[in-house]
């Protein structure tokens, strides 16, 4: 299966700060890659290495067979990529509306209808200032401004963190949507047991280095592994089935 985004030996570096060490990592077409690690561990400076915001000073990054190594975030996001940062940045002042009207539509089938479909909470509350959403609703409306860029791969990273239980699942579900919808997804999360339900493919990250790539299936069979591997996240984890 041909790769949505592909990483190989990326060491990025704060100042002198040497963060990643040799990171490679595969986000297949059309499937959902998950991107797990405890705190620190380097996930999020991975998301900003391959968005070109901090860029690696060595390795090599492709996007749908380009070499997007040394472009900057714009350049990259015109190939189809959809990138949702930690922290749910809505513009407080602007209604859930004309939030969405902020992006530049790219051509493609997602459309406010179908936007308000799949985020019915959105639809009621589209007069509604972002200041006045729950830290849910706040994280809906990101990643629906993201899909009205009708984007190819969509990149998030830790959406479903702060969040209450009842609407991690909502955000789950809605991640899980994307994929058959046919967006290629890449997820970076420190909820394992949730990301190993709906993922495909997982990667783990310790201290800058992957040290577990394979199946999420797989790793969600061992959960004594999933503890281990991806720390303070995986305390709540109980044994569940993967899902597709």
């Amino acid at each position: 299966m041909s790769a949505a985004l592909e990483a190989e030996g990326l060491h990025t570096f704060y100042g002198k700060s040497h963060i990643l060490h040799g990171v490679s990592l595969r986000a297949a077409e059309g499937k959902i890659t998950t991107l797990l690690g405890r705190n620190g561990a380097g996930k999020t400076t991975t998301l900003r290495s391959l968005m070109g915001l901090t860029p690696a000073r060595e390795g090599r990054i492709t996007v749908f067979g380009m070499d997007t190594t040394a472009w900057p975030a714009f350049r990259i996001a015109a190939l189809g990529v959809g990138y949702v940062p930690e922290g749910r940045r809505v513009f407080a002042n602007l209604t859930v509306e004309e939030n969405l009207k902020v992006p530049r539509e790219r051509q493609g089938p997602w459309t406010f209808a179908r936007i308000y479909q799949l985020f019915p909470r959105l639809a009621e509350r589209k007069l509604h200032r972002g200041r006045q959403l729950s830290g849910g609703e706040q994280e809906m409306l990101a990643i629906a401004r993201a899909l009205l860029l009708n984007p190819r791969l969509l990149i998030l990273d830790e959406p479903s963190q702060g969040l209450a239980p009842l609407v991690v699942r909502e955000v789950f579900r809605i991640v899980a949507e994307m994929r058959r919808e046919g967006i290629s997804v890449l997820l970076v999360e420190q909820n394992a047991r949730m990301s190993l339900e709906i993922a495909d493919q997982a990667y783990v990250l310790d201290d800058g280095r992957v040290v577990y790539s394979g199946a999420a299936r797989e790793l969600a069979a061992d959960a004594a592994r999933v503890k281990a591997l991806a720390g303070a996240s995986a305390e709540e984890w109980t044994h569940g089935t993967a899902g597709s």
